[in-house]
């Protein structure tokens, strides 16, 4: 079944302890990437603190709202990262699906929350219900509009279970039967990004008639959603923040330069450029945020 996974380093104490990642079962690891759950409930926060910011993803998101509610947040200024006294608008229906992501998104929550969010491989759901990916880029959607009856009806019970642990056995237990009857017959099965995406890459260079670079990269697009060269920068960004994880608990220090040398940056600003585009923040600013900035949480908890 779906495990807890224990946090790596030590945070700033007075962080509060909401956010956890579940994996899913070794069976599933090729479907599901993880499960972030986030509750607030029992906690005082200030409105900065009620914050949620997320970077772009090649994954597919399921979202689930146990307790109170989530508002998305449009930046008043173009280029800057929301704030809470930025416009708001509720996100559509009672469970919400979300897409890949080509920027970064910072939600907020108005009051005392516990909610789910399951990360999908997005050639995963092609796979099991022919969804498209590339029509949800960058969107998040009313699950009821996408989501075969069946799904909904796991998406019904999920909510109603006692805990967090039940949840994900109900999950787990409803994709396992429709994963394995579709999965691919090599299936990868733990994996970062750069794993995915090459992987991604020798399925389709053998799948179907035709071997040219175009028709290779249109099946990945068709099947994850986004273009070859962004998935791949997407697994160098990934790369470049976990060499950043192991040098800050190794030495206690990070060189940036060194992480941008290590993962093919051109230089230092290339890298710095990267991380802006994709979480919104500078290298160093994402650093300093997760280690003492409550609405870095989702961070956290792959770190």
């Amino acid at each position: 079944m779906a495990t807890l996974k224990p946090s790596a380093l030590d945070f700033d104490p007075a962080l509060i302890p909401s956010g956890t990642l579940w994996l899913p079962r070794a069976s599933l690891s090729a479907c599901v990437r993880g499960a972030m759950v986030r509750s607030t409930v029992g906690f005082t926060l200030s409105d900065a603190q009620r914050l949620n910011h997320f970077p772009a993803s090649p994954l597919c998101n399921l979202c689930w709202w146990f307790v109170g509610s989530s508002q998305l947040l449009e930046p008043s200024r173009p280029g800057q990262m929301a704030q809470p006294s930025d416009p708001r608008r509720p996100l559509a229906g009672r469970w919400v699906f979300g897409g890949p992501s080509t920027r970064p998104m910072t939600s907020w929550c108005p009051g005392p929350a516990h909610g789910m969010m399951v990360m999908f491989m997005p050639d995963a759901l092609h796979a099991m219900i022919g969804l498209e990916p590339a029509h949800y880029t960058d969107q998040l959607v009313d699950a009821a509009t996408v989501l075969p009856p069946d799904w909904l009806a796991m998406c019904e019970q999920v909510q109603h279970a006692p805990d967090d642990a039940r949840r994900m056995e109900l999950l787990e237990d409803f994709l396992e039967p429709r994963w394995q009857a579709c999965r691919p017959e090599r299936p990868l099965q733990a994996h970062r990004y750069a794993d995915w995406v090459t992987h991604l890459a020798q399925r389709a260079a053998v799948s179907g008639p035709g071997r040219s670079l175009r028709q290779l990269e249109r099946r990945v697009k068709r099947w994850a959603g986004l273009p070859l060269r962004e998935l791949r920068g997407m697994a160098r960004s990934e790369q470049a923040f976990f060499d950043a994880v192991t040098a800050q608990a190794e030495t206690g220090g990070i060189r940036w330069a060194d992480v941008a040398a290590d993962n093919g940056y051109a230089d230092q600003s290339h890298l710095c450029r990267t991380t802006r585009r994709i979480t919104g923040f500078s290298p160093e600013a994402l650093r300093e945020g997760i280690e003492k900035d409550e609405a870095f949480w989702a961070y956290r908890v792959w770190m």
